[in-house]
């Protein structure tokens, strides 16, 4: 089993944020039937042409409004998932003989990440359980926003066997390369940081959470 810790969003002059949440990767074959099986078998070398790829970080939670009126060094609180979303990894094909666990690991391999992506065994985010945060950098005041994130990567695929013969499949991937979130203050700009852009997530969570006159939520 493979654990992937979830990775802070670091915008401005914020620091790093442990979330504690995990995913396991594991193989799956898509929940094929015989026929799937056989055609996959049959045409097991095939190669993939990828196209329509969007990767965009996907907001799956927030915590509450966070108002600090006295100085502090550290701040905790809860990530709570969104209702009404959820982001499964599978595949979507025209025909038999693509695996969907095949197709994902070809996509990680086309993108070169850096971990797997997510296949067909994992859960969907969010998860119903909450997830803790804690965040530590000291001289802590005035309003915050806390959000999770899921890095959602999506693709239209066209799958050809080696050697020709059969008709090419043409397909669909949904999956994730990452989970995250970050914490950050209404006081600073969303675009604050020039190295780094801000993704989508973020600047969702600051238009929720943030008083509307702030420097954050006027930004994003």
């Amino acid at each position: 089993m493979r654990r992937h810790t979830l990775a802070s969003t670091v915008v401005g002059l914020a620091a790093a944020v442990l979330f504690l949440c995990t995913a396991a990767y594991a193989g799956g074959a898509g929940g094929q039937g015989d026929e799937g099986h056989a055609a996959a078998a049959a045409c097991a070398h095939g190669t993939y042409a990828w196209s329509g790829v969007v990767r965009e970080q996907k907001l799956t939670g927030l915590a509450d409004p966070i108002t600090l009126k006295r100085k502090t060094d550290s701040v905790s609180g809860v990530i709570k998932p969104l209702k009404g979303v959820s982001y499964k990894p599978h595949v979507m094909s025209t025909g038999p003989g693509v695996r969907a666990a095949d197709a994902i690991k070809a996509l990680g391999r086309y993108l070169g990440t850096d971990e797997p992506l997510a296949d067909p065994s994992e859960s969907a985010m969010p998860e119903e359980t909450p997830t803790d945060f804690y965040y530590n950098i000291g001289d802590l005041k005035g309003s915050y926003y806390a959000w999770g994130s899921v890095g959602l990567v999506e693709a239209d695929f066209t799958y050809t066997c080696q050697g020709g013969g059969a008709k090419p499949v043409k397909g669909y991937v949904v999956t994730w390369e990452t989970l995250g979130g970050g914490f950050l203050s209404c006081d600073d700009r969303v675009t604050g940081d020039p190295f780094r852009k801000p993704d989508a997530a973020a600047r969702t969570a600051a238009r929720t959470l943030c008083p509307a006159g702030s420097p954050a939520a006027k930004s994003a």
